[in-house]
């Protein structure tokens, strides 16, 4: 069996390896993400996690039928929400400082979707993991020099909690993994129902 992570993420890539788990990488089709859809957090970033390992199954399902062979396709989805408000990756500087002003002082909830394609009998599952994060209050040029950095480019919220960003948590409730884009644990019980012990795993590749 293989493992495909469907994802570009450096972050997300990073953990997987830390696991000791062989896998492989193609990143998903373009995904919209419909922020104001009207629909929960949690159901949003499910169905974007599971659009992004649909588009890699779709895509590789072909090769695989072949060659008789079973496939995982992993996707994920990390939003950050605060009072309602959801916050993905910012589109600009600008857009970045009025996340990070928002965010300061304040605890908000990072939500991150889990998405499972099994190929080739395309079965289903997703679930999602939660965690509160508390900053601390920040000032305008905190935030300003955080920017600087351009650490923020590509992260739901403007932050990466692994990096500069860690001196602005108080308080984390829940998974850390969850604020780094791959809940581990959540994605151990999921790889479980389709009968894969993520601990024993040891084939495909990168």
């Amino acid at each position: 069996m293989r493992i495909i992570l469907a994802s570009s993420s450096p972050r997300r890539r990073d953990l997987l390896r830390m696991i000791g788990i062989n896998f492989d990488v193609i990143p998903p089709s373009e995904v919209k993400e419909k922020l104001e859809s009207g629909e929960s957090p949690e159901k949003i970033v499910m169905e974007l996690a599971l659009l992004k390992a649909r588009s890699v199954a779709v895509k590789v399902s072909s090769a695989f039928k072949s060659v008789g062979e079973r496939a995982i396709v992993i996707g994920a989805d990390t939003l950050v929400e605060l009072s309602g408000e959801l916050l993905g990756k910012p589109s600009s500087k600008e857009e970045a400082f009025r996340m990070l002003e928002l965010l300061q002082g304040k605890t908000h909830r990072v939500l991150t979707g889990l998405g499972v394609v099994e190929i080739p009998s395309f079965r289903e599952e997703s679930s999602c993991e939660i965690t509160l994060v508390t900053f601390s209050p920040l000032s305008i040029g905190e935030i300003e020099s955080y920017l600087s950095s351009d650490e923020w480019s590509g992260k739901a919220g403007a932050y990466a909690i692994q990096g500069r960003a860690s001196l602005f948590v108080e308080r984390i409730e829940g998974c850390y993994f969850n604020v780094v884009g791959l809940p581990l644990s959540l994605l151990r019980k999921l790889l479980l129902r389709f009968g894969l012990d993520i601990l024993a795993f040891g084939g495909g590749g990168e």
